[in-house]
């Protein structure tokens, strides 16, 4: 892991971790400690058993005295840890950017076909069926994501949306595929303060079902031009590709993160990762 990065990750552990009161007696290892081991694991792409072996460590980080692999496991799931790794994510995804265009969409995370994973679930994907999770987010112009979900393949974009919109309360403009398009979810955006855009056919506002007015505005929007606008859309297509294209990014899941739980966890430190190095980028800019 670039040791830039991993600076800006250590130091916000240590700072999410004083601002998170800790009412339970003091321990031999840290929750510092255990939610940056973790972290480090993740960064470069290794089973949790390999963050309790000192050879792992080098550079930027070489604790003196690591727990045993069964106190790692232990520790690492307490509410508190639990805790401070969504605390850090937050953090890092703090954005200063006012919200005019945000977007919407989800990124497959497949298995192997043969995988025994129960949570996992077959869903089209790319011209074929495949098995496994999507990543659903919302993210805005500068790369930081608003909200985001992980569901197993084969959940509808639709049904995850209305946590989505909910979370992230867009403001402007909500660009997403025509796998939004539902009344509901125009009328969602817009109590929070956005214009969803979606494609919509060409006959949107026909029949004798009652539909939304959002929606049937949207439909008016396609006719007068909206179109050369709506290409921005690609912007999280670019968004997901960057979250992929660095050592330690997030890339196909691994052989060991298998269960609704563990991939949610390992998805969401990868996030973290990801929005360590857009602060750099900023900084650098």
């Amino acid at each position: 892991m670039n040791s830039h990065v991993w600076k800006v990750i250590y130091q916000t552990i240590v700072r999410m971790n004083r601002a998170i009161s800790n009412t339970r007696r003091k321990c031999q290892y840290s929750d510092t400690l255990i939610v940056a081991m973790y972290i480090w694991s993740v960064g470069h792409d290794r089973p949790r058993c390999w963050a309790a072996i000192p050879e792992s460590y080098y550079g930027p980080f070489r604790p003196r005295k690591l727990p045993s692999r069964s106190q790692f496991e232990r520790r690492l799931a307490s509410p508190r840890c639990q805790s401070l790794l969504e605390a850090v994510h937050q953090k890092l995804a703090e954005s200063d950017e006012v919200p005019t265009v945000q977007f919407m969409d989800g990124r497959a995370l497949t298995v192997g076909p043969y995988s025994q994973d129960r949570d996992a679930g077959k869903g089209f994907v790319s011209n074929h069926f495949a098995k496994g999770y999507k990543l659903h987010a919302i993210t805005k112009k500068d790369g930081k994501i608003a909200a985001w979900r992980v569901t197993p393949l084969n959940v509808a974009e639709k049904v995850v949306a209305d946590d989505l919109i909910a979370e992230a309360r867009p403001r402007g403009l909500l660009l997403a595929d025509g796998g939004y398009d539902a009344g509901r979810l125009y009328d969602l955006a817009l109590a929070c303060g956005a214009l969803l855009i979606t494609p919509l056919p060409k006959n949107v506002g026909g029949g004798h079902r009652k539909q939304s007015e959002v929606r049937l505005l949207v439909g008016r929007m396609w006719k007068q031009g909206v179109a050369p606008l709506y290409k921005m859309r690609t912007t999280i297509e670019r968004h997901f590709s960057q979250q992929s294209c660095y050592g330690g990014g997030l890339g196909p899941l691994p052989a060991w993160v298998r269960g609704l739980p563990r991939v949610t966890q390992w998805v969401g430190t990868k996030l973290t990762i990801y929005h360590a190095r857009l602060i750099l980028r900023k900084h650098a800019a």
